[in-house]
């Protein structure tokens, strides 16, 4: 998966009880931790939808790139909707008769090479391109929308994805508020700071976010992430997308006006450094060889 190169600045800112209770403390110090699931959901309202990490972070990457062509979140629920139904979310090595990746776009039908189709950011690209030249496809059903880009032989299969699509949509698009995404990923391999802001602009788009070091230790690093233009929304968005993406980019933790995510706890109260002024994202580091 190839990744921008970065436009983001880094600066730091070094900114007594009874034997029974004691006895049951130590049972749960020693008892194993559960393994974590994989596993994440967008929260809206009273509802859920929860996908394997490996979906969520497809489904983040699409929400980006969609948000980074300056496109309305309905183009995120048709993409969304297509790919859930095409792929499962997945990016399949395989399919009906050439169909491969995310869209299963087919390479004898002119999108793409093997190797372009199952690229997700060119898959994802080459779908909202698509779309876009659909007229009249922001005041269409989304299965209809979905269909004349895909020609699909189920043209109805779509429509079963919708409600699922916006959920998604809307959580990974900041139109809920705060951080609406929360998996259960544990602890990362951990990454860089450079890393991590490269994948920020291979999703989003380069010069879409600032990224700066609020504050640092040998084991992990805090970071400010904030829309180069001021948008809330788009504050939102990057702070569910680092949940979504926190499996493979190693973050441990997300806060966005002293609420957000761990991975040891999930959604709740997160403190961030002061000086935070977009979404606080804390990174497990990697360890240094040796």
């Amino acid at each position: 998966m190839s990744r921008g190169r970065t436009a983001a600045a880094f600066g730091v800112l070094i900114a007594a009880t009874g034997g029974a209770a004691a006895g049951l403390y130590l049972w749960s110090e020693q008892r194993p931790a559960e393994p974590p699931t994989f596993r994440c959901s967008a929260v809206l309202g009273e509802s859920t939808s929860t996908l394997t990490a490996e979906q969520a972070g497809y489904a983040a990457l699409i929400a980006a790139v969609s948000e980074g062509r300056d496109l309305p979140a309905r183009a995120t629920t048709i993409a969304l909707a297509t790919a859930m139904q095409e792929s499962s979310l997945r990016n399949l090595d395989y399919g009906d008769r050439d169909s491969l990746g995310l869209f299963q776009q087919r390479p004898s039908q002119g999108w793409g090479t093997e190797a372009e189709v199952q690229d997700p950011y060119y898959s994802t690209g080459r779908f909202l391109d698509s779309l876009v030249r659909v007229d009249g496809w922001q005041d269409m059903e989304v299965t209809v929308a979905a269909q004349r880009v895909q020609r699909s032989a189920f043209p109805d299969a779509y429509a079963r994805w919708e409600t699922l699509g916006r959920m998604w949509a809307s959580a990974l698009r900041g139109q809920t508020g705060g951080v609406s995404v929360t998996c259960d990923v544990g602890e990362g391999d951990g990454t860089t700071p450079q890393d991590f802001a490269d994948r920020i602009d291979a999703d989003f788009g380069e010069d879409v976010y600032a990224v700066r070091v609020l504050d640092a230790t040998d084991d992990d690093v805090w970071l400010d992430v904030a829309p180069t233009v001021d948008d809330a929304a788009a504050r939102d968005a990057l702070a569910s997308w680092a949940v979504a993406v926190a499996a493979e980019e190693s973050v441990a933790a997300v806060s966005v006006g002293g609420e957000g995510w761990t991975a040891v706890d999930g959604l709740g109260p997160v403190d961030a450094p002061a000086g935070t002024i977009g979404a606080a994202i804390r990174l497990t580091l990697e360890t240094p060889p040796g």
